[in-house]
Formats: C-alpha cells, sequence, structure tokens
C-alpha cells in the first residue's frame, strides 16, 4: 500500500489521514473534499499530501486503497464511479453510518472478476462537531472499528485491516443487518434523543431570556452531556436517518412506550424497579 486516497476530507477523513501517518504509514495520501475549504484544511494540517480538486482526479489518481470519508448516500455514488474504473489490485473502503445499502451495492459492484475489492467499514469515533479542522491523529485510539465483509477477503483487506489496528482502533466484524440493528441503538437513538432534547428546551425556553439564561446556568454535567449530541450536523444524520429508518424508528417507539411507562409510575414502586434496571446495565450487577 503506497497510494491511499481519501473522498471526504472532514473530521474522520483527515483523523484517518493524521492517524495513518502517526502509525508510521510513509507513503502518500491524497485528499478531495466537495468543500474547497475543508480540503485546504486537510492539506494544511497535513492529513493529506496531494489535494486533488476534480472528480476525474480521484478516479484516475491510482490508490491502491480508496476510503470513502463522506456521509451515506454520496458514499454509493462514489462506489458507482469507482467500480468500472478499478482492477484487482485496488481496495475500497467506507466509513459509513450504516451498512445495509452499502454492503448490497458492494456485492453488486465489487469483489468479482476484474473488480476491485470492496470492505465496508464504520469506525465507531467521532466528535459532536465537524471538520478537517478537528482532525486527530489519537481519534480512533481504543475505538470498535467494525466491519461487514461478505466474502473471506484477500491480501487486500488484511493489509486495511493492520493498519487500522495500528491506528489504534479495536477490530469487530458483524453482519450488515446486525450492524444496522445494533447501532440504531448505541449510537442513532442516543443521537436522536439528544436532538430532541435540545430542540425541546430551545422551542421551550427560547423566547425567555431569563429562564434560558437560567437554564444555562444551572444546567450541570448531566445535561450538558445529554445535549452534547444535539450539536452533530444535519448534513451526516440526514443519510443515516434515510437508510437505517426501520429500526431507528422502531428504537425510539420502544424509547416512547418506556418513556410513558416512568411517566405513569412516577409515584409508585415501579420507578425504583425501573431505576434498580439501569443500574444493572451501567454496572453489570
Amino acid at each position: 500500500m503506497r497510494r491511499v486516497a481519501i473522498v471526504g476530507t472532514g473530521l474522520i477523513g483527515a483523523s484517518v489521514g493524521l492517524a495513518l501517518k502517526a502509525a508510521g504509514f510513509d507513503g502518500e495520501i491524497v485528499g478531495w473534499d466537495a468543500n474547497a475549504t475543508e480540503l485546504a484544511e486537510a492539506r494544511e494540517r497535513g492529513a493529506v499530501d496531494v489535494a486533488l480538486t476534480s472528480r476525474d482526479a480521484v478516479l484516475s489518481c491510482g490508490a491502491d486503497v480508496f476510503v470513502l470519508a463522506t456521509p451515506v448516500l454520496p458514499i454509493l455514488d462514489w462506489m458507482q464511479a469507482l467500480a468500472p474504473v478499478l482492477n484487482e489490485s485496488q481496495l475500497v473502503t467506507d466509513v459509513g453510518s450504516t451498512k445495509r445499502e452499502i454492503a448490497l451495492a458492494a456485492v453488486k459492484l465489487f469483489n468479482q472478476p476484474g473488480r476491485a475489492r470492496f470492505l465496508p467499514g464504520h469506525p465507531m469515533a467521532g466528535k459532536e462537531s465537524g471538520g478537517a479542522a478537528l482532525g486527530d491523529a489519537e481519534l480512533f485510539r481504543g475505538a470498535r472499528w467494525l466491519f461487514t465483509p461478505f466474502d473471506e477477503g484477500g491480501e487486500q483487506e488484511a493489509e486495511w485491516r493492520g493498519w487500522v489496528e495500528k491506528m489504534g482502533a479495536v477490530v469487530r466484524d458483524l453482519e450488515p443487518e446486525a450492524h444496522d440493528e445494533v447501532c440504531a441503538w448505541v449510537s442513532h437513538l442516543p443521537q436522536m434523543l439528544s436532538t430532541a432534547l435540545a430542540a425541546l428546551l430551545e422551542d421551550t425556553f427560547a423566547g425567555d431570556v431569563e429562564k434560558m439564561a437560567a437554564v444555562q446556568a444551572i444546567g450541570g454535567r448531566a445535561l450538558r452531556e445529554t445535549t452534547r449530541l444535539g450539536a452533530s450536523p444535519y448534513s451526516m444524520w440526514r443519510d443515516i436517518a434515510l437508510t437505517n429508518t426501520a429500526e431507528i424508528a422502531a428504537t425510539l417507539h420502544a424509547l416512547e412506550q418506556r418513556l410513558a411507562h416512568v411517566r405513569e409510575n412516577l409515584r409508585t414502586p415501579q420507578l425504583r424497579e425501573e431505576f434498580s434496571t439501569a443500574n444493572k446495565f451501567r454496572t453489570g450487577k
């Protein structure tokens, strides 16, 4: 692996470039982003060595590995564009937050005679805000990096997995359907909960300057942590909602029912049981 192309040089893409270099990769990293400012920032910070300024330049750059680090719908679009022009010696991987639709497209487009390899991936790492300026070589250290392979893979996949581990991530394989179901619970539901709570607070208190000031002044760590994800950009979560709709809707429905149960039992012993169950999840006891 001597040249890596990062398509999308925001937080995750820039962090991949920085983490690769920190892990000892001494080849060339080229990058592209639809936002010229993001691309320039990634180049300035050293996340990429060469800034590619056109789609055609990406398709013809001759990279050994292409890392698709955009939202899910552009990932699907790039898969369609790359498949016809790459060869068996090249690997495409992604960092998309949902995997079912990406895996289905990959089966049709890649891992066939004369076609490049494809390894669907998803690092469970990030920050509530995005952008190359927040790129971090340590972002993946200790984080789970999930893969949803659809065959046994080959040398290209093995080499990329090795670099992911050198970045400090812990690799785990899942089936695409299992990935989307589990991530709906552990990632997508917390995001929607945080977004809803932050939006509710804004709608409730924005019209009263004094009360909003009190909320912001009094709200402690619990409020900050619970609403932290509310700062996440819609541009990324739109595609997650569109490609994992049923699973996210199921978790939201389950949470709605659970909240109703809590509301109905605020003055009964059932509330104690709810706290006891929650404590078991947190402590494992």
